[in-house]
């Protein structure tokens, strides 16, 4: 008996049952359990995955900082140009002589008799007393005296030297360095996903190859098992052809990891969780760049951003160099201040000063050449980097494109390989089924044949790597790849 209720059926294919009314209810938990299953991977391509790594890439966080902070910078030494307003308020109770005096005339409070009129004038009919020699008590030891000061200062400078100059000058270029500087790490994760991406393709069409290895070992062992029992070859043949196919099996479980490994190193690179389903749209195949090296490595040198980083860095020298001649120079600036002084908190005893400062280091021992030179010696340091890039930048271009041409024609060869290797192992087929060739031979033509399309595989990976490599170095990586 059927235990499902299922219908069954004759030899002849005929049913002979009717199907039972709860089969209804079975074809409806099937249908729920399906509609239950884990839900199928995401599927992203090469730009999709571009751009989830941008997103998510510490190190682009820091360069953005690195902007942030450098803006920030060009700020503050423009806000240096404009004047500075500060408001204050300080209370103050004392009994010293000189300070209470001088609250007392801040406050405007001042009186004939804080300066002691009141000894001086009761001696003055006394003949025997030296009216000059008198110590007058009331200003000597004055009572202790409130004061409230409020005061608003505005200071603004008039000419630095060129120190403020220069502050802006350096800040502005540490902006166009922190940008550029941006920019090149962008193109550096635009190519480590290529790698990833185009990496996870490679893995799986090196699976693609094994199954393909598989699908024939496992025909060999059929049809020498034939040939075994037609007594045409030894059982030893059918023992060698079962070595091989499961060597394959090896090689593709090998590949079959290799790919889920390559998987996996994108799901980091993107920063998405190992656990999360992910698929791959289809491969990317960059074109090359047009223009002789010649061209090129002027493109790289006028564009490329690590390049015009650098160079922002040597203008943010200049700024430096202009800063330490700064003290040199006089510094000039006013400053405007309102005060009111009052023995309670208010706006009583209003005053206000003007003034102007002028200043001017004409001796320090050295310190400002010194300064001077060093930072004339930092911007010769940054020059002799930016020459040393700018050569590596025109030999990365150069040897980018001569691998970029080699793995070209290591493509084309390796196509020509897979051909010929297909026509070899066919012949070989044939002539073993005929009796007049070994199992050794046909299994080393299947293995060429299996290498040659591995080979063809990581010819197309290394194409695909090289070619970014030259846009890379030019300086013009995007996630368009044209």
């Amino acid at each position: 008996m059927n235990p499902l209720g299922l219908a069954q059926k004759h030899r002849n294919g005929r049913p002979d049952t009717v199907q039972p009314p709860y089969t209804k209810a079975l074809l409806g938990l099937a249908l729920t359990l399906a509609m239950a299953a884990p839900a199928l991977a995401e599927t992203l391509d090469f730009s999709q995955c571009v751009d989830l790594a941008l997103k998510q890439n510490p190190g682009l966080a820091a360069t953005q900082s690195q902007i942030a902070q450098a803006e920030a910078a060009v700020n503050q030494a423009k806000g240096t140009r404009m004047p500075k307003v500060t408001l204050s308020l300080n209370g103050v109770r004392t009994n010293d002589a000189l300070n209470a005096f001088g609250l007392k005339l801040g406050q405007r409070n001042a009186s004939f008799g804080d300066f002691g009129f009141a000894d001086f004038l009761s001696n003055m009919g006394n003949p025997g007393v030296n009216l000059l020699a008198i110590t007058p008590n009331d200003l000597n030891h004055p009572d202790a005296v409130n004061n409230f000061n409020t005061r608003i200062e505005a200071a603004m400078p008039l000419y630095t030297g060129g120190m403020i100059e220069g502050y802006v000058t350096q800040a502005q270029s540490f902006v166009k360095a922190a940008q550029n500087g941006d920019q090149a790490a962008r193109q550096q994760v635009i190519f480590h996903v290529l790698q990833a991406y185009d990496g996870a393709h490679a893995a799986r069409a090196y699976v693609e190859v094994a199954k393909q290895g598989e699908v024939a070992a496992q025909a060999y062992v059929k049809m020498i098992d034939s040939l075994v029992k037609q007594g045409v070859v030894v059982k030893s043949d059918l023992l060698s052809a079962q070595i091989f196919l499961e060597n394959v099996r090896i090689q593709l479980k090998q590949a079959q990891n290799g790919a889920d490994s390559a998987v996996e190193q994108l799901h980091l690179l993107l920063g998405m969780p190992l656990s999360e389903p992910l698929d791959i749209g289809p491969r990317v195949e960059p074109t090359l760049l047009p223009g002789q090296v010649a061209e090129l490595r002027e493109q790289a040198l006028a564009n490329h951003p690590g390049i015009k980083a650098m160079r922002a860095q040597l203008a943010a020298a200049d700024g430096s160099i202009q800063v330490a001649k700064s003290g040199r120079y006089p510094q000039v600036g006013v400053m405007l201040r309102q005060d009111w002084n009052d023995k309670h908190l208010g706006f009583e005893s209003s005053s206000y000063t003007l003034g102007a400062q002028l200043s001017w280091n004409v001796f320090d021992a050295g310190v400002t050449s010194a300064a001077v030179d060093r930072a004339t010696a930092s911007k010769l340091e940054l020059a002799s980097r930016l020459q040393e890039a700018e050569s590596g930048v025109a030999y990365q271009v150069g040897d980018a494109m001569r691998k970029s041409d080699e793995a070209q024609h290591r493509l084309a060869v390796h196509e020509l390989s897979v051909a010929q290797a297909q026509e070899a192992l066919n012949l070989v087929e044939k002539r073993y089924q005929n009796g007049v060739t070994t199992l050794v031979e046909l299994l080393a033509a299947r293995t060429q044949l299996d290498k040659a399309r591995a080979d063809r595989v990581a010819a197309q990976y290394d194409l695909a790597v090289q070619r970014a490599s030259v846009r890379l170095a030019v300086g013009n990586l995007d996630p368009d790849l044209k």
